[in-house]
């Protein structure tokens, strides 16, 4: 499997496929496990570019390329026959006259090489086939939109092309994807929506884009399982920009993403957790029938990362309302924080200490 795929899926330090990517201060993303295993040596310097780290590491989930890798298997065809040239496919599928099935044998081949090929990818990119790419994605051809969409997410792998991935209208035609799609297609869509917010200035554009973030919350509620988590996820990437918090609250997103993490959806939580950090974010989430005790859930029962986001969304709800804050301890959460004291993460200890001054001291902000 590792040969197979972009060698941005790999860890650094490992050289194997990331299986938690997760970012350092440095900017660099490494596998936690690598990465936790360098640090707990005492290190403190990046691997890579040798500078200082803090006494404390900080590692961020880099949700957006554990997304990709996740997914990359799924929408990447296989195909044991011989492989034309590059060349050879592109003008197949660029040509008036080719049939439906060039067309598609000729998507097929190209999304299977540039799975693994950032040459290629950049090569594709700077010969003008994306427009091709991207005229297919509109296809009305279920077969034919969905090939499309697999190498148009690989395409976006690559930082340097998803601007201008962006400008030549990616999010025009992902955006119809997720609305008219068929369920795989609409998954892929929102996969390449997480791979483009990865650059910032995408994330604003992206949001602004008319419909975008009304669409992934619309599936959230009507698509299936891996709809609902890549919806998810695309809505945490580009959340990270505060002006999309506020979009998306106003299109209904906050009971929507309560009602899935009640359900077992547990990137919701992640999700709110970025919501929660505007006025207009807490103040839908404590008109939620029950949020204390969907939250008090997930830290009984949460992952890791899970409980992380679990302890910053109650201590921001119970900063921001007394009444929330009295809630919260009546629903014993002071009892589970003395069992995540002692945690080994680092980041569970740091919120759980933060809460635990809260619901004592209650520093409500009203």
């Amino acid at each position: 499997m590792a040969t197979q795929l972009p060698d941005d899926f790999k860890c650094p330090i490992s050289l194997e496929i990331m299986s938690d990517p997760v970012i350092l201060a440095s900017g660099h993303t490494f596998d936690r496990t690598s990465i936790q295993r360098w640090l707990d040596s005492g290190h403190r310097t990046c691997p890579i570019t040798k500078l200082p780290l803090p006494e404390h590491p900080c590692l961020i989930p880099n949700h957006a390329l554990r997304s990709l890798i996740s997914n990359y298997t799924l929408v990447t065809p296989s195909n044991s026959q011989p492989c034309p040239q590059p060349q050879t496919l592109c003008s197949a599928l660029t040509s008036p006259s080719s049939s439906v099935k060039t067309k598609l044998e000729s998507l097929t081949h190209l999304a299977k090489l540039t799975k693994r090929d950032s040459a290629l990818r950049r090569k594709l990119t700077e010969s003008g086939a994306v427009p091709a790419v991207l005229k297919y994605v509109d296809s009305g051809d279920p077969s034919l939109q969905e090939k499309a969409l697999s190498l148009l997410l690989n395409l976006s792998l690559d930082d340097d092309n998803k601007v201008g991935l962006v400008a030549e209208g990616a999010i025009n035609r992902v955006v119809k994807v997720l609305r008219v799609g068929s369920p795989d297609c609409r998954a892929i869509a929102a996969t390449i929506i997480t791979s483009l917010a990865v650059v910032e200035v995408n994330k604003a554009t992206i949001g602004a884009y008319p419909d975008a973030i009304p669409a992934l919350v619309r599936l959230l509620i009507a698509g299936k399982g891996r709809e609902k988590k890549e919806a998810a996820t695309a809505l945490y990437a580009i959340c990270s920009f505060a002006d999309n918090r506020r979009r998306a609250i106003d299109c209904g997103a906050v009971p929507i993403l309560m009602g899935l993490l009640d359900s077992g959806l547990e990137r919701a939580i992640e999700v709110l957790g970025l919501l929660v950090k505007c006025k207009e974010g807490r103040e839908e989430m404590m008109k939620v029938n029950g949020c204390v005790k969907v939250l008090v859930e997930v830290l009984r029962n949460g992952s890791s990362r899970g409980v992380q986001y679990g302890l910053f969304t109650l201590n921001c709800l119970c900063n921001y309302s007394e009444s929330f804050c009295f809630e919260a301890r009546n629903e014993g959460v002071l009892e589970i924080c003395m069992g995540l004291v002692e945690e080994e993460n680092e980041k569970i200890r740091r919120y759980t200490s933060s809460l635990v001054q809260t619901l004592r001291g209650n520093h409500a902000i009203g």
